[in-house]
């Protein structure tokens, strides 16, 4: 047997042994075979085992997710295999480790190859960028905008100063021939006047000064015409040199990337996914007609199983934890367990445990729900507002295979209703207010009321941990985890804004009490705010994505409190649903 299989002493009795493989993707507790196995490798991670460094684990960053595999070998022995995600301390390999999937012969003959190319369009990058040249091209084209503008703005404000006093000219001529003609109709006779001049004489005077006055507008424009066609030629050629440069960045840009993605080709190429009947698919044909996403089959997951097969060793459990410090993007705390992510083991794992006797993954919102929910909270002819239970979603899922939901069983309840029904939503988790229409003019007012944040919320939540500090705003984008939907992380360049104020209302034992007021709706947003380190620094209470435990019986989260103004009778509506916990 290899080495890296740690066998469990004492052995476990006969009734202690899973005969169903749970599925990597649930979210409860793991079995407590493979959670004492986790708990076994938490006390050498602690020690420093294998040679690896506890400090470097808890350092910002340094966090990894382990995973841990129960196994029985030919004989009947139960044990355990142990695997990091990715590389650890800047290996791949590690003794007492799973080993990873891909062909490490195959990887070594093209990889380096490839790195140098990706390396030089790296380096021909940041020659390009730290350019003396191009520094002084871009210095001279900002120098000579900057003086342009400054000499722009100088003669747009004489332009003005003179259109201004064109106009005040015009206006008095104009009214100068105005009273001459009222008085050639009134029929003057200046004929007994012969020092005055003729209406005629100042008729001409005046349609002179007009024209005098138009020929200095045209000579405004023609300098302003000379200004910018002076301009262009000075800025031209130094607009081309920094051009030349952004062209050329860009080209080395699409060449790294068209590298980056043929590695990566071959990179995956060199992944082959055995499974329990002993068959055999290129990682690529797993995720086709799509590409598979970096990292795939890197996963402690794949490796740990991978690893079973190829030391002909029988999975029965397998457990992710996460160690270390949390990552950037927040979500992981350290010492939890996590189900496989689904984006880059979703179609591995499945593959993978074919042959097996697995439990079928988790469905969310499909639960049984009474013919009476939700139930009404306030209703008139325009709309309704509903108390939604745990587990209902607010909309069908995307895939048509839940159907049940707040809107449909609305769409049933009012079936003269028009429009989208429901005008904001509640995670599936999520308990509470919810608003909804029964026409189209109704759901469009309201929904504006939402995107200009004129509708009031709060929610009430019972955060895993005792908050210090009493009230606070958490100001964190936030972005879908695209190698894990439908998880949300902290993105502080490609998220979007997302901001929640919050404060305490009861601090207990080890929980704390807390208002959550959402100044924006993104997506988990609540959840993401409460569990990240930057954020208040607990998660809520039976949050199975973002969480530390498993043992509460729903996410402790409900929206209590909704206000807005109605659309039609313009009153100010507020209504309260107590939490229920």
């Amino acid at each position: 047997m290899p080495s890296a299989v740690t066998y469990f002493d004492p052995q476990p009795a006969a009734a202690e042994i899973p005969t169903v493989f749970a599925s990597p993707f649930e979210h409860a507790a793991p079995h407590p075979l493979a959670r004492r196995a986790a708990d076994e490798l938490a006390v050498m991670l602690r020690a420093g085992a294998f040679g690896i460094d506890p400090v470097a684990l808890d350092a910002a960053g340094g966090g990894k997710m382990f995973g841990v595999l129960v196994v029985a070998d030919r004989n009947g022995r139960i044990g355990y295999l142990r695997a990091f995600s990715g590389m650890l301390a800047g290996a791949w390999e590690l003794a007492g480790f799973a080993s990873p999937l891909f062909d490490a012969v195959a990887r070594d003959a093209m990889w380096p190859a490839g790195q140098a190319e990706l390396r030089a369009h790296e380096l021909a990058l940041r020659a390009l960028d730290g350019s003396p040249v191009q520094a002084a091209a871009r210095a001279a084209l900002a120098a000579h905008d900057t003086r342009a503008a400054d000499d722009l703005a100088g003669l747009d404000a004489r332009h003005r100063i003179n259109r201004a006093r064109r106009r005040r000219e015009r206006e008095r001529l104009e009214a100068e021939r105005t009273a001459d003609a009222r008085d050639a109709d009134a029929g003057s006779v200046r004929a007994s006047h012969p020092t005055e001049t003729r209406p005629d004489d100042q008729t001409a005077t005046v349609a002179a000064r007009l024209h005098a006055l138009d020929q200095e507008s045209r000579a405004d424009a023609a300098e302003r015409r000379r200004f910018d066609a002076a301009n262009a030629e000075l800025r031209g050629p130094l607009a081309e040199t920094v051009a030349a440069f952004e062209r050329e960045r860009t080209r080395l840009e699409r060449l790294r990337a068209d590298e980056s993605r043929e590695l990566m080709k071959q990179v995956h190429d060199t992944y082959v996914i055995a499974n329990a009947r002993g068959e055999q698919r290129p990682l690529r044909d797993l995720f086709a007609p799509g590409e598979p996403p970096a990292g795939a089959g890197d996963c402690a997951g794949p490796k740990l199983l991978g690893e079973a097969y190829r030391c002909a060793l029988t999975p029965l459990a397998l457990a992710e934890i996460w160690w270390g410090a949390p990552p950037a993007t927040g979500g992981r705390h350290a010492g939890t367990f996590y189900p496989s992510c689904r984006g880059k083991c979703g179609p591995i794992l499945p593959h993978m445990l074919d042959g097996l006797l697995v439990a079928s993954p988790p469905v969310f919102g499909g639960g049984p729900f009474a013919p009476t929910e939700p139930q009404v909270v306030f209703e008139d002819a325009w709309l309704v507002v509903v108390d939604k239970p745990v587990g209902l979603l607010s909309v069908p899922g995307r895939s048509g295979a839940l159907r049940d939901s707040v809107q449909t069983r609305l769409r049933a309840r009012y079936p003269e209703a028009s429009g989208p029904l429901v005008v904001h939503r509640l995670d599936l988790d999520t308990s509470g207010l919810l608003l909804a229409a029964k026409d189209e003019v109704t759901h469009a007012a309201l929904q504006a009321q939402f995107a200009r944040r004129e509708v009031d919320k709060r929610y009430i939540a019972l955060l895993d941990g005792v908050i210090a500090a009493d009230r606070g705003v958490v100001d964190l984008p936030i972005r879908v985890d695209l190698d894990d939907r439908p998880r949300q992380i902290h993105d502080a360049i490609h998220g979007k804004a997302a901001i929640t104020e919050w404060l305490v209302i009861e601090r207990r034992a080890q929980t704390t009490r807390v208002a959550l007021i959402p100044k924006t709706g993104r997506t988990h947003q609540l959840r993401v705010h409460a569990a990240h380190p930057l954020g208040i620094g607990a998660p809520i209470a039976g949050d199975r994505l973002y969480g530390r435990v498993h043992d509460q019986p729903r996410l402790m989260l409900h929206a209590e409190r909704l206000a807005f103004v109605h659309p039609h009778t313009g009153e100010r509506i507020e209504l309260v649903r107590p939490a229920p916990f």
